[in-house]
């Protein structure tokens, strides 16, 4: 497609390899970080690519003439400081133009913000991802849309530079709970194969030659390929860290109980985290779970 102007809010692990890509796919590129630092971290690295720009000294600057505005922070407070207020994005933001929220957030904040955008005639998607850091850098996210069809026409085609799955699941917040469908998985697949290694480590048995042969069947799991080596030497210092697992599963079981959704094994798998987080694993990454048991 044509290179457009775009503006990125929030470079953190995963907003700071998006925006990126964009660049190099030669979209124009207007960076906003919090720590400014780290915009000039992003600009050292990607200054001398095709689209980069620079950087902005408040959301709305960055948002400024930007035709996509993507939005990568930490969660719905965060989202709406940035959003929101003299300095915020919408206030930079013309008629036309499209806000895309790439953060994990709630759908009702995703129906709050589409609800704003449109007094303004700006565009809304929320649009939260999956494939963690490594799919960030490698350009190979999911990502999990809602919002009009026909804002997501217009936004699809620049989020695919650094995706492999583009995908409209609904109207707003239809990205937002598809996201918390996703991490209920992940919670749950995370603990079966936490048990299923440490039950493999009690009985003498060669992790490596088990996971090899049950990968080849029913059991195996984007999990068990990426995660059963670094689970078994205990390396966790990387990934998705708990806190922010932690974040998502709390709107996930808020949200199930608005639905009468009943999530038993999330919230067991919720608690455990918290153990986690006691042994001073907030940072550490979400396949983590098989330490609580190397522990207890």
């Amino acid at each position: 497609m044509s290179s457009i102007k775009t503006a990125f809010v929030g470079l953190g692990v995963m907003g700071f390899p998006m925006a990126g890509h964009l660049a190099a796919a030669g979209h124009s590129v207007r960076v906003y970080n919090r720590t400014s630092s780290r915009a000039r971290e992003w600009l050292a690295r990607f200054g001398d690519v095709a689209g980069a720009t620079d950087m902005a000294a408040t959301p709305r600057e960055a948002a400024g003439s930007a035709e996509v505005v993507f939005l990568c922070v930490g969660n719905d407070d965060d989202v709406r400081s940035v959003v929101y207020g003299d300095s915020g994005v919408l206030a930079g933001m013309s008629a036309g133009s499209v806000l895309v929220d790439h953060t994990t957030a709630s759908a009702d904040l995703a129906r709050e913000l589409e609800s704003a955008c449109a007094a303004k005639g700006v565009g809304f998607l929320d649009a939260p991802v999956s494939g963690g850091q490594a799919g960030a850098e490698n350009g190979q996210l999911t990502i999990m849309v809602g919002g009009s069809s026909q804002t997501f026409q217009i936004a699809e085609p620049v989020m695919a530079c650094y995706a492999k799955s583009v995908r409209r699941l609904g109207d707003a917040g239809a990205g937002q709970l598809t996201k918390m469908v996703n991490q209920i998985c992940i919670a749950g697949v995370l603990q079966g194969l936490a048990e299923a290694l440490h039950f493999a480590e009690q009985a003498g048995l060669d992790i490596a030659d088990v996971v090899d042969v049950i990968s080849k069947g029913a059991a195996q799991s984007w999990q068990m390929e990426n995660r059963y080596k670094t689970m078994a030497a205990g390396d966790f210092e990387f990934g998705f860290a708990v806190n922010w697992m932690r974040k998502d599963l709390d709107i996930t079981l808020r949200t199930g109980r608005t639905l009468s959704a009943r999530l038993p094994l999330t919230a067991l798998v919720d608690q455990f985290y918290a153990d986690v987080q006691a042994y001073g694993g907030g940072r550490w990454d979400t396949s983590s779970l098989i330490e609580r048991l190397r522990r207890t």
